[in-house]
C-alpha cells in the first residue's frame, strides 16, 4: 500500500485523507533534490521502520519495524561525511539532526527510504514522516501530520508499504 502525499498538502490514508505539512520549498523531483534545500523530494520512499520516544507516550501499534529512541541519537545531515544519511550517536564530528527532541515533531518518526541504498552526497538526507507542528507549519523536508492520524497510519502499514509524495 502507498500512503500517497500530495503537493496541495493531504495525505491519503487509504480510508480517508487528511492534512500534512511538506517541505517549506514545496516538491521537487527527487533527482534535483539536495541537502538543505528545504523541499520534499518527489517520488515513491519505502517505510523502512518507526522510531519513538518511550517517554511519551506507550509504544505504537504496528507490524513495522520499530525502536525506541535514546536521548544520544542522532541522523548524520553532513554530506561528506562517511555516515551521511544514517543513523549515529551523538555527538557526532559531523552534521547530525538530534533525534530526541525537546518538541514533539520525533515523538513519533517514519524512517523513509529516501537516499539511502546507498546514499549519494548530497542528494538528500533526514526525510522522514513525522508529526506536525500546530498549524501544519512546513518542513524541512519532510512530510508532517498529526499524532492520531500517525497512529492511524501506523496500525494499517505493513513492512513493503510506501509514502508517495506527488508533485500535484
Amino acid at each position: 500500500m502507498n500512503f500517497i502525499a500530495t503537493a496541495d498538502g493531504f495525505l491519503d490514508l487509504g480510508s480517508r485523507r487528511v492534512r500534512c505539512a511538506l517541505g517549506k520549498n514545496g516538491v521537487r523531483p527527487a533527482a534535483d533534490k539536495r541537502e538543505g534545500d528545504l523541499a520534499s523530494p518527489a517520488g515513491i520512499w519505502p517505510i523502512r521502520r518507526l522510531l519513538y520516544r518511550p517517554d511519551r507516550g506507550a509504544t505504537p501499534r504496528t507490524s513495522l519495524p520499530s525502536s525506541p529512541l535514546a536521548p544520544d541519537d542522532g541522523w548524520c545531515d553532513a554530506p561528506g561525511d562517511p555516515a551521511y544519511n544514517r543513523p549515529v550517536k551523538l555527538p557526532h564530528p559531523a552534521g547530525a539532526e538530534r533525534m530526541w527532541r525537546e518538541d514533539h515533531l520525533y515523538d513519533l518518526v517514519v524512517v523513509l527510504g529516501h537516499n539511502d541504498e546507498p546514499p549519494v552526497a548530497p542528494m538528500g538526507s533526514c526525510i522522514f514522516l513525522h508529526l506536525a507542528r500546530d498549524g501544519y507549519l512546513p518542513t524541512e523536508g519532510c512530510v508532517a501530520v498529526t499524532r492520531a492520524d500517525m497512529e492511524e497510519l501506523l496500525a494499517a502499514a505493513k513492512p513493503g508499504d510506501a509514502v508517495e509524495i506527488r508533485l500535484a
